[in-house]
């Protein structure tokens, strides 16, 4: 059974954007690129909520045609046109990009279903009110987190207490140069 895992970058006080959305406060580098293709390798199907899918359709499929475009970032896009993606959204209704599946409705079933399925994990990535809704429910299975050393004081968050108390167990963490604490949890059984 595959599993559902979060990965998102958060702030020391565990807001997962600014309060304008904004994400230039994570300091992206080569190591924490490395450690992001890591999670890459594992997924069988990126997970996305509205906000983050967008994001993603507007820009990856652009590095196809780019010749400017870094090696990492042809990789990725070449992997991301033909991966299985999946968006969460109760406002879209139709998606455009190639190889996508829209949820809309009936998310926990959808969501098991999918679990069900061989392959390697569905893995959401960033994406906090999507995320939110999906820890709600009880559909997370891990947590790949990487804490960033920043305090930003506001911001959008995964975690603002809409859910009782989940208790994780480390399962690793690292430090990397940069500051940033790349952590996995699995929730405790």
């Amino acid at each position: 059974m595959r599993k559902l895992v979060l990965f998102m970058h958060v702030s020391l006080d565990g807001y997962a954007s600014d309060s304008n959305g904004g994400l230039d406060w994570i300091p992206y580098n080569e190591e924490l690129e490395k450690y992001a293709e890591e999670v890459v390798a594992e997924v069988g199907s990126p997970v996305y909520g509205r906000t983050t899918y967008q994001m993603m359709e507007s820009y990856w499929p652009t590095m196809l045609d780019d010749p400017n475009a870094s090696r990492h970032d042809m990789e990725h896009a070449k992997w991301i046109q033909d991966v299985k993606k999946i968006v969460i959204s109760g406002t879209m209704d139709k998606t455009e990009w190639n190889n996508t599946l829209l949820i809309k409705d009936k998310i926990a079933e959808e969501i098991k279903a999918l679990k069900e399925q061989p392959g390697k994990n569905l893995v959401i990535f960033g994406s906090p009110g999507a995320a939110k809704t999906l820890l709600e429910l009880g559909l997370i299975d891990e947590f790949l987190l990487t804490i960033c050393p920043v305090v930003l004081g506001s911001g959008k968050t995964v975690f603002d207490g809409s859910v009782e108390k989940i208790r994780l167990k480390l399962l690793s963490s690292r430090a990397l140069k940069s500051g940033i604490i790349a952590t996995r949890y699995e929730l405790e059984k």
